[in-house]
């Protein structure tokens, strides 16, 4: 098909990599389509409340090494249940789906490029269902998405966390300190296992493998025993101790969207840790660090291979899809297939083999 006029939304948190996704549905549209292209600001509030912006060659230029994303984007939009305060300071939800679909004929769009994780995927199926032309290209520093073997912004976040590693591995030697770094990656411990592997750690725990706060302990004392009275270790937000729960935080605008947050287990980890050991043990939070600044190279091909296979699939006429990674290849996979599926480590991933082999501790 003929592509005229196309849009590009980004939803959900943001990462590094976006830019080049933008970037390269702008280049491949407008080269090889001669097409309009329009960006979308803030995710599906700006489909909603019709705030857009024309992206070119030239507006996209120098955006590549930028984290971010240049149109901007929301994790708590959801068109299909939008949550806003009354003048009485009551909660309402909306359906504000038909005048998203309204502003997208208005802008008489042949495709929307969805640019997301699981839950914008999941509203970008819904409205494909109603009968709008959308491709999904995946995108969480998580790297949980199934369908996919990477999202871009994961090995950014993963490089970031392994830097910091290195720091710390500096801090704790100098002064024989347990140092706990807390990592993102909500339910999988994708982030905190690589980076813990690059980084040397000596613990890595994630949620996949309830850890056990006795063969920590016991990793700290062998280490100690053995010369080394420093312990580096890696915690994923989700991690929990076997038999308890996540640690989760609140605050009032997650609490409008009903969303879990978590964060707080390098802390609590830090005040069972210290009640058993002499050591000091301190607690560095990396916390959103992961998803700014400058993309590594992988990310920044992705993303320019994601976009570039979604504009094809787009003139294809293959609605309905995200594109993925299937090393090596670049490939289509339904949207529907998606839906509420979060990528674990698999107990018998080779990852974990490879952790386990060189003497780091699961907590088990």
């Amino acid at each position: 098909m003929t592509l005229k006029r196309v849009g590009i939304l980004t939803g959900g948190g943001d990462c590094s990599g976006l830019n080049a996704v933008i970037r390269a549905i702008t280049r491949a549209a407008i080269i090889q389509h001669n097409a309009t292209v329009v960006g979308i600001e803030e995710g599906f509030d700006g489909l909603i409340f019709d705030r857009h912006q024309e992206l070119t060659v030239r507006n996209t230029r120098d955006i590549l090494p930028l984290g971010g994303t240049i149109i901007g984007t929301t994790n708590k939009g959801h068109p299909f249940e939008y949550r806003e305060r009354d003048e009485h300071g009551n909660i309402q939800v909306h359906d504000y789906s038909k005048k998203a679909i309204n502003n997208f004929k208005r802008l008489m769009l042949d495709c929307l490029f969805v640019v997301g994780g699981d839950g914008t995927l999941q509203i970008a199926n819904r409205f494909y269902e109603m009968g709008l032309p959308v491709i999904g290209i995946p995108k969480t520093i998580d790297n949980d998405l199934v369908g996919t073997d990477y999202s871009f912004g994961f090995h950014t976040a993963v490089q970031i966390a392994c830097d910091a590693l290195d720091r710390l591995q500096t801090t704790g030697r100098s002064h024989d300190r347990v140092m706990i770094l807390e990592l993102m990656g909500r339910d999988s411990g994708w982030i905190a296992l690589e980076s813990g592997i690059s980084g040397g750690a000596h613990v890595i725990l994630i949620p996949e493998i309830p850890y056990q706060l006795d063969k920590v302990i016991e990793k700290i004392r062998l280490r100690e025993a053995g010369g080394s009275p420093y312990t580096i270790i890696v915690v994923a937000e989700a991690a929990c101790e076997a038999g308890g729960k996540e640690v989760t935080s609140e605050n009032a605008a997650e609490r409008l969207q009903g969303v879990k947050q978590y964060g707080g287990v390098g802390n609590y980890l830090t005040e069972k840790i210290k009640n058993e050991i002499h050591q000091e043990v301190r607690c560095t939070v990396l916390g959103h660090t992961q998803r700014g600044g400058t993309p590594v190279s992988f990310d920044r091909i992705l993303g320019t291979r994601f976009g570039a296979f979604a504009v094809k699939a787009a003139a294809e006429g293959q609605f309905g899809n995200m594109v993925a990674l299937k090393t090596p290849n670049i490939v289509l996979t339904p949207l529907s297939t998606l839906a509420g599926l979060v990528r674990k480590i698999p107990s018998a991933d080779q990852l974990i083999e490879s952790a386990e082999a060189v003497g780091i501790s699961l907590g088990r």
